[in-house]
């Protein structure tokens, strides 16, 4: 009975994955702007007019309507302190609340619910490795209906999501893409307080919010902000990542694979994964895996095709674990749909710093409320 029961639901999901990508599907205008935005999230949009061919009032058009559907979106990542995914497990009748508990929790950037050996998969940054431990443990653990967790703390980022690229765009016209400017010759060395903590404000939710909005915002003049912000991408302090709803790309299997390998095989894994066109994201990890990594697939059955070429071209590799993902509830800050569409607002990372992560904060739901 097990075997028809799977193929029923592997049927049932497959469906649903169709049906979302027949309503939602990017037309080739779309997938062209969304790669060129993979390339440069702050590109002038009269720049990006001779790259794909439109002009630059459709452009905007489009991207607002991108946004304003929730199908694509830019955001600003500050690098630095400590990541880790989560494991949770959770009791069946409890995991939509606890999904919900933590997808308002700030340092929690991504909430993904998914088969296998966890209920939920959240990906955590914070300024250091005790403040995810505490989080996980003080408050996490705490709801109800949480059965167990497990926490693989990031030690390498051997590849980022934010590489992944739509490949709308043609490499003659990828190259035409404009890059950051540099900082220019006069820019201060330093980024003053006032000017990073107006792009930590606001990029996150819109990595490209006008220069001269966030000026006004801030009571800024708009060179000091221009200055920072080229300041901090030239130093590494700031990433401008564009990202899509997977529900509309063709590729609408998201899985991830645990895996043990030998540490030597760790660099030949990095070259790999740069060939692979549907990896998204590979981490080694300190836990009872070394290496987890991430890939859209265009159809379940890939699943396990994909294993079998890991296991294949890196012999020691052993995929211990595999979940496929049914749906996101945050994504990077934005709370995700059912459709997987960014429409249910936005959680701002920010307010880490008054998160659940100080043992002398209020109980949980005080800070579920900021």
């Amino acid at each position: 009975m097990k075997a028809p029961c799977f193929r029923w639901m592997k049927l049932q999901l497959s469906s649903d994955i169709l049906r979302f990508m027949q309503e939602y599907m990017l037309d080739p205008l779309e997938e062209r702007i969304i790669h060129a935005l993979q390339i440069e999230g702050r590109a002038p949009w009269s720049e990006l007019a001779p790259v794909i061919g439109v002009d630059a009032v459709t452009l905007a058009r489009r991207w607002d309507a991108l946004r304003e559907r929730g199908l694509a979106w830019v955001t600003g990542i500050f690098p630095g302190g400590a990541t880790a995914l989560i494991d949770i497990t959770c009791a069946p009748q409890h995991i939509g609340d606890v999904a919900q508990q933590i997808a308002q929790i700030p340092s929690v950037l991504t909430l993904d619910h998914t088969s296998g050996g966890r209920d939920l998969l959240a990906t955590m940054l914070a300024d250091h490795p005790l403040a995810i431990w505490d989080v996980v443990t003080n408050h996490i653990g705490a709801f109800e209906g949480v059965r167990n967790t497990q926490t693989h703390l990031v030690t390498e980022v051997i590849m980022e999501a934010s590489d992944w690229r739509l490949r709308a765009l043609t490499p003659q016209e990828t190259v035409k893409v404009p890059r950051p400017r540099p900082p220019r010759a006069r820019a201060p060395r330093g980024v003053h307080p006032e000017v990073e903590g107006a792009l930590r404000h606001c990029l996150p939710e819109d990595g490209r919010r006008p220069i001269s909005r966030i000026a006004a915002e801030h009571g800024l003049s708009e060179q000091r902000v221009a200055d920072g912000l080229a300041r901090m991408r030239a130093d590494g302090q700031l990433r401008i990542r564009t990202d899509v709803a997977r529900s509309v790309t063709g590729w609408p299997v998201y899985a991830w694979y645990f895996v043990r390998t030998a540490a030597k095989h760790i660099p030949q894994i990095k070259g790999l994964m740069a060939q692979i066109p549907e990896a998204r994201t590979a981490l080694a990890v300190a836990s009872q895996y070394n290496l987890i990594v991430a890939v859209w697939l265009r159809d379940l059955t890939d699943v396990m095709r994909f294993e079998a070429a890991l296991e294949a071209a890196v012999p020691s590799a052993r995929i211990v674990d595999r979940s496929v993902v049914f749906r996101m509830s945050k994504h990077l800050g934005r709370l995700i749909d059912e459709q997987g569409r960014a429409t249910m607002g936005f959680v701002h990372p920010a307010a880490t710093a008054n998160r659940a992560a100080s043992r002398e904060s209020p109980a949980v739901s005080a800070v579920l409320e900021e």
